[in-house]
C-alpha cells in the first residue's frame, strides 16, 4: 500500500497506508518525538497531513486507471483531543465523488478509539499531463 506515498511529506512523517478503497481508506502514524509540539502533544499539522495523505492516496488509486491524478485542494481539520503517544489512526470516507473533485471526511482516533480530530479534505482530480 505504501507505494502510493513513495516520496514526499507523507513518507517524511511516517504515514502508513493500510487500505485505499474508494468507499473507505485507512492510514496511521506511530507518534514519535518529532511529531510533538514543545508542550508534548502531537502538532496539529500532523493530523492534517495524515488526513490529506490518506484522502489523496485513496482518490489517486481510484482514478489512476482513468489516466487522472489527484492532489489536495482544501484541508479543514478540527482538533478535539490531544495525543502524546501511541498511534494516530485515520479512517476516511468519501462524501462526494465527482468528475473533478472528491470530498472526504476523515476521523482520526487514538489507540483507545477516542476521536482526536476530524477533517474535511477536498481533492482535485485532473487529467494526467505527459
Amino acid at each position: 500500500m505504501n507505494d502510493a506515498v513513495k516520496a514526499g511529506f507523507g513518507t517524511l512523517i511516517g504515514v502508513e497506508l493500510a487500505d485505499l478503497g474508494p468507499d473507505e481508506a485507512r492510514a496511521s502514524i506511530a507518534v514519535a518525538e518529532h511529531h510533538r509540539q514543545p508542550q508534548g502533544v502531537v502538532h496539529g499539522g500532523v493530523y492534517a497531513a495524515l488526513a490529506e495523505t490518506v484522502a489523496s492516496a485513496a482518490t489517486a488509486a481510484a482514478v489512476r486507471d482513468e489516466g487522472k491524478v489527484a492532489f489536495g485542494m482544501s484541508n479543514n481539520a478540527t482538533f478535539l483531543r490531544p495525543i502524546t503517544e501511541g498511534r494516530l489512526q485515520a479512517v476516511a470516507r468519501p462524501r462526494q465523488r465527482g468528475r473533478t473533485t472528491w470530498v472526504w471526511d476523515v476521523e482520526i482516533s487514538d489507540d483507545a478509539g477516542e476521536t482526536c480530530a476530524l477533517a474535511r479534505i477536498t481533492i482535485a482530480v485532473r487529467p494526467k499531463r505527459d
